[in-house]
This record gives C-alpha cells, structure tokens and sequence, in this order.
C-alpha cells in the first residue's frame, strides 16, 4: 500500500522544508511514502473563505481513486499517543486500501463534500498549528511510528 500525504499548496519556510525532507527521506525506508502539493485555490481580496474551502475541496475530491482511503487531519478529529497512532496505522496498513492518503486542509479547513467522503478524521493536538507547520509535526509522527512498528530505539515510553 502507498501512503501519501496531501497539502495544499507549497511550503515557504527553508525550517520546515528541511526537516520534513529529513522526515521525508526516513519514511520511505519502511514502504513507498509521498508528499503531494496540492495547488494553492487563486483568491481575490473579495473570495470568501467558504468559496476556497469549496474550490480546495473540488481539487481534492478530483484526486482521489476508487479504493483510496481519506484520513483528514483534523483538530477535531481521534486524538492519539505516539504508540497507539502506531497501532492504528498498522491496522490501516492490513486494509485493502490501494493508497492511504492523509489530508492537510487549507487555512480554512475542509469543505462539507471533503467531510462526507472521509473515512476518518484524526488530530494531532487540540490546539491550533499553521497548515504548513502540521506538515513537519506529521512527517515526524509518521516516522515514528514507523519505528515503534518495528521496534527501533527512536521512541522513548
């Protein structure tokens, strides 16, 4: 199965471009792992937010295949510690999804349709990120549950 992650638009900050190609790189030693960019919806100063999040929405829905699995990250999503994401992503993996696709909302968050064709949504903390920020804190996760799965020293209980 193919993981992907899915992000609206490029990031624009060398920090978190480094460290999620560090992530990144780590990832894709243990199954194919890819970070999609999205494009940006072109909004003028009178676009609504409901209108980006509707065009964003469009964008994703457009992507996705039959027998592909959407998991919005989503601060209103499951929440988890680091050993039981591992858990949950190992049960994913025994699914017959063709691709496991994580999806990175916009500033505005998702749209209803995206909502409605979601498999799940998970949260990586109840607090707020940047979009652009989550994408670091879950290239990071992700590695790491890699290596609880199997059973490398990089997570500390």
């Amino acid at each position: 199965m193919k993981i992907e992650l899915w992000v609206i638009g490029k990031t624009n900050m060398d920090y978190l471009k480094t460290g999620i190609a560090i992530y990144e790189k780590r990832a894709k030693r243990y199954l194919p792992f890819e970070i999609v960019v999205l494009p940006d919806v072109k909004a003028g100063k009178k676009t609504q937010p409901a209108q980006i999040k509707e065009k964003e929405g469009e964008t994703i829905l457009s992507k996705l295949q039959k027998g592909d699995a959407l998991i919005l990250l989503d601060e209103n999503g499951k929440s988890f510690r680091s050993e039981a994401f591992a858990a949950y992503l190992q049960e994913q993996l025994q699914m017959s999804h063709k691709r496991l696709i994580f999806q990175i909302g916009g500033a505005y968050g998702f749209s209803k349709a995206v909502y409605e064709r979601s498999n799940t949504k998970i949260a990586l903390s109840k607090m707020t990120f940047s979009h652009q920020m989550i994408r670091l804190l879950f290239v990071e996760q992700f590695y790491r549950a890699m290596t609880i799965l199997n059973h490398e020293p990089y997570h500390h209980s």
